[in-house]
């Protein structure tokens, strides 16, 4: 391990432990993190995500990443961490949540759809997808956000910006 990882692990503990202290943001959706690459998107993805005021962001399987590019925000948002999806996906499953797992390939345009306040959105690895066999859970909801080039697919930390602009925004239309 170089320098660099080191001090990047002691900033990724140091921060982690801080963490503890994080409270919900404004609004009740979550975001799941179903095995990401450790590197920039997941940091990226909690400053975002406090942008947004995320009650929550679930990590499945994924180790230490610098914190720094979260530019403070993961001390801020609640993180939770989960060995595998099924726990994960039962936790929110209680607490009522419905889930969408966003795929490029999907038949369904996530600015068709009514967002519920409860919302769980699964963003996957950007080369291997999800974790889990969907199959084995018939109540997510596969969507995808409109595209109009010959890109396959956006950065999972855009992404996972444009589907939290989208829920705000219907929220904001609901006042």
């Amino acid at each position: 391990m170089n320098r660099h990882e080191r001090n990047a692990l002691l900033r990724y503990e140091k921060e982690r432990r801080k963490n503890i202290l994080a409270r919900p943001g404004h609004h009740e959706f979550v975001l799941i993190l179903d095995q990401l690459k450790p590197g920039f998107n997941v940091p990226k993805i909690f400053r975002s995500a406090e942008a947004f005021g995320a009650a929550a962001v679930h990590l499945i399987n994924i180790g230490p990443f610098d914190p720094a590019p979260a530019k403070g925000s993961f001390r801020k948002v609640p993180a939770l961490f989960h060995e595998d999806f099924a726990k994960c996906h039962q936790l929110l499953s209680q607490q009522g949540y419905s889930f969408f797992q966003l795929n490029p390939a999907a038949g369904e345009n996530l600015c068709n759809i009514p967002l519920p306040a409860k919302s769980a959105f699964i963003l996957g690895h950007e080369e291997f997808g999800c974790s889990f066999d969907p199959a084995s859970y018939p109540d997510i909801r596969s969507i995808a956000i409109p595209q109009f080039g010959t890109v396959q697919s956006l950065n999972v930390s855009i992404a996972s910006s444009i589907v939290m602009y989208e829920y705000v925004s219907q929220r904001l239309r609901e006042v």
